[in-house]
């Protein structure tokens, strides 16, 4: 596997390590909030749950003659209980599902699937149906609120049932004897009025029985139609929302800061790598230069190394082209020897002033010595073209360096040399 793949592979296994973690903290925070959910709900039941046993106890309280609970007294009550925001609605339902009693904002329990012992959601907030079943009826004093007799009705009346009371009971006033006052004279309990018949001290409390001015038809019809059988209660969930919706927020701003985090990671792995990778880039080029500089300076080496030969052949050929009797083409050829030796010559001074710089080494130089060295290396030029040199005498003392000055007062002389006629002249002046 090549560098670059396994880069490439190292690069995608990091990048879906961080991608994992992310994804750990996301599913994390889900899960949170799901739990949060879920308790808020229960929290939500349970005060629902204590909310529809304190209703019980409200019915319990407002029982009268054995069963008998007024409608206008019960929904006062209950009406203390519901409170805006949280209780919103109470209905107390019959067997057939109708509401005999309510208190707070109407419950419609057409569109909405309430029965048994459940409780049902919508975007409102909850039903809760049963939680405390009646029954029919709810026992005695000395029974639990929970309890249930089939003897003894939980019946919701108006002030017209006791009106009708009232109006259907034996008068005192006419010639009939009182049952009470029979009672009274004989000694015995064999009868009581219909609203005392709860009351009794020679056992346990007896239901009362029917009204006498009702059927035993129409008894019973009362008693599916106003018996007590169920308690629904409407609770707001405005505040559990709230609190849902702020811990939602609170989890993606969680989520957030791990992307930002998880991103942050990844660049800042990725600027390690490449950092990682310059450096071991440098190292390599660092490398590479100093193989190169060896190179260069074993290349200027060898250079220096020709141009000595190069000399040589050069003064040889000069040496030759001074014979007397030489033929022209020998003469000539002599000529071309030395042009193509100061031309490579050129070139190997370039090639070594490239490849080793070398530093500037200043020190106090005799011009005129300096010059007449130059002089004395192109004298065969100057001869062979009768070129007349005149050099201004007491030259100053300068400071530069040595072998860089000879060096080009050496390449100004041989382009004045070649540049000139025969019998030209040449002046060397400095000031």
């Amino acid at each position: 596997m090549s560098e670059a793949a396994h880069a490439h592979r190292r690069r995608l296994t990091v990048v879906a390590a961080l991608f994992g973690v992310w994804l750990l903290i996301a599913g994390w925070q889900a899960v949170e909030h799901t739990t949060v959910r879920k308790s808020a709900r229960a929290a939500l039941v349970n005060r629902g749950r204590d909310i529809t046993t304190t209703l019980g106890l409200v019915v319990r309280s407002q029982r009268r003659f054995g069963g008998i609970v007024s409608k206008e007294r019960l929904e006062s009550a209950l009406a203390e209980l519901v409170t805006p925001g949280e209780l919103n609605s109470v209905a107390l339902l019959n067997a057939a599902g109708d509401v005999v009693a309510s208190a707070g904002a109407p419950i419609n329990l057409a569109t909405r699937s309430v029965s048994g012992n459940n409780v049902v959601w919508d975007e409102h907030g909850l039903l809760m149906a049963n939680l405390i079943d009646l029954g029919t009826n709810v026992s005695g004093t000395n029974a639990s609120p929970n309890s249930l007799t089939s003897t003894n009705p939980t019946i919701i009346v108006t002030r017209d049932f006791f009106a009708g009371f009232e109006t259907n009971r034996p008068s005192r006033g006419t010639g009939e004897v009182s049952p009470e006052r029979t009672n009274r004279s004989s000694g015995s309990n064999s009868f009581r009025p219909w609203f005392g018949g709860w009351n009794s001290t020679n056992g346990p409390p007896r239901p009362p029985p029917r009204p006498p001015w009702m059927s035993e038809g129409d008894y019973q019809s009362l008693i599916q139609r106003q018996g007590l059988h169920s308690i629904v209660i409407a609770m707001s969930a405005e505040t559990l929302q709230q609190a849902l919706q702020r811990d939602l927020w609170q989890r993606l701003v969680i989520g957030l800061l791990a992307a930002i985090s998880v991103i942050g990671s990844g660049l800042a792995w990725r600027n390690l790598v490449k950092s990682s990778e310059l450096q071991l880039r440098l190292v390599r080029a660092s490398e590479l230069n100093l193989h190169l500089k060896e190179m260069n300076l074993a290349a200027a080496g060898l250079a220096h190394e020709t141009r000595n030969p190069l000399n040589i052949v050069r003064g040889l050929a000069q040496m030759i082209s001074k014979e007397a009797n030489l033929p022209a083409e020998i003469q000539r050829r002599s000529r071309e020897i030395i042009d193509e030796t100061d031309r490579v010559t050129a070139q190997l001074n370039e090639f070594i002033n490239y490849s080793r710089p070398r530093e500037v080494r200043r020190t106090t130089i005799v011009l005129g010595t300096a010059i007449g060295e130059v002089v004395r290396a192109l004298g065969y030029d100057l001869e062979e073209k009768a070129l007349q040199l005149t050099v201004q005498p007491d030259l100053p003392r300068i400071e530069a360096d040595e072998q860089l000055l000879r060096q080009a007062l050496f390449n100004l002389l041989i382009n004045a040399t070649q540049a000139l006629d025969r019998g030209g002249e040449i002046r060397v002046t400095a000031a």
